[in-house]
């Protein structure tokens, strides 16, 4: 059994008992306790549970509005490493947009060896991690500032950015499916999102493969509208097959 399998079984679980040993776990799924146990410490990372004393127990419900700040700590290195791979599709010379998603704004350590670069982008965070870094013009868009998402929406944001062309776009999501396509928690970030790939080229979807075949509740954008999807290497060979039949490119 895969971990993703595992991590399935796991909170199902838990969802019926709220709280479980990790012997308790093991006996019921068939799985060493000590592979459990390092299971367990990967979703407490991803907060999907809360560890306990030999054990763990169902996480609280969270609101799906989640600042910035908090998401930023969620499953840090799976974004870091998306991040990253995201980085190599930037080339000299480019105009790309980069959208306010926490995994998004992981590509700017790697970005600031690339220059001559422009960068138009609705996140104060990405705007802050150039300004002093030669080489690279920041446009920040301009309308109403959401201090709780460090970004900038509303439908001034939108009218600014189609007033720019873009080589690539790098935009998040709050899940991915193959039947409901791009989904949003948040009518504010999915007009940003919708005017981004509707003025770029190419369009780059970074998503940890957590939210892949998960729905949201607002459908903003088909599968058709992104070039490629930018994930981590926990994408299962099912998922990727299942993407790949609807003609989509996946970097992992």
């Amino acid at each position: 059994m895969g971990f993703l399998e595992r991590k399935r079984q796991i909170l199902k679980l838990l969802d019926k008992q709220e709280s479980m040993e990790v012997q308790e776990i093991a006996d019921a799924l068939g799985i060493s306790a000590i592979t459990i146990r390092r299971d367990l410490q990967q979703l407490a990372e991803e907060e999907l549970l809360i560890r306990t004393h030999g054990g763990a127990m169902k996480a609280p419900p969270k609101s799906p509005f989640t600042a910035f700040a908090d998401k930023e700590t969620v499953a840090v290195a799976r974004k870091k490493q998306i991040g990253k791979l995201a980085a190599t599709l930037v080339k000299p010379g480019d105009t790309i947009f980069m959208d306010c998603g926490s995994t998004v704004f992981t590509m700017c350590p790697h970005l600031k060896h690339i220059s001559p670069l422009r960068i138009i982008t609705n996140s104060l965070p990405v705007a802050a991690a150039f300004m002093e870094a030669d080489g690279i013009h920041v446009n920040l868009i301009g309308g109403e500032i959401d201090k709780q998402r460090k970004a900038i929406h509303g439908d001034r944001a939108i009218m600014h950015i189609e007033s720019y062309h873009a080589a690539k776009a790098f935009i998040g999501a709050d899940g991915l499916s193959t039947k409901n396509g791009l989904t949003a928690f948040s009518e504010t970030e999915a007009g940003i999102s919708k005017a981004m790939i509707a003025n770029a080229d190419t369009v780059y979807l970074l998503c940890d493969a957590t939210k892949i075949e998960k729905d949201s509740y607002l459908k903003f954008a088909p599968l058709s509208a992104i070039t490629a999807l930018v994930t981590d290497q926990e994408l299962s060979s099912a998922q990727a097959t299942a993407l790949k039949k609807k003609s989509l490119k996946i970097y992992s």
